[in-house]
């Protein structure tokens, strides 16, 4: 299931939004989510998504622009997890 899908049904859950009018350019205000909304939106996105989203941004405005505030914070948390270096050693068993 893509970020965007994952969004669409917690905001039909959560906004009674209807998935059939969510696109990448819906203004979130427009979707019925102001800036109280948007920031019970994003906590939830980290109890759905398992992460840890720094303060709230200021320049999200549509629903395309809250997938990638999601998807760029996936790919930093996912990306500062895997790559290990010499602070933190790998430390998985080889088989």
């Amino acid at each position: 299931m893509t970020t965007a899908t994952r969004i669409t049904a917690m905001l039909a859950k959560d906004f009674k939004v209807d998935p059939g009018q969510v696109t990448p350019d819906s203004r979130l205000e427009d979707l019925g989510v102001d800036s109280l909304g948007l920031a019970e939106l994003l906590f939830n996105v980290e109890d759905e998504f398992g992460l840890k989203l720094p303060d709230i941004p200021t320049d999200v405005s549509t629903f395309g622009d809250v997938v990638r505030y999601i998807d760029n914070a996936i790919a930093a948390q996912r990306g500062s997890s895997v790559a290990p270096t010499a602070a933190t050693p790998n430390t998985q068993p080889v088989s």
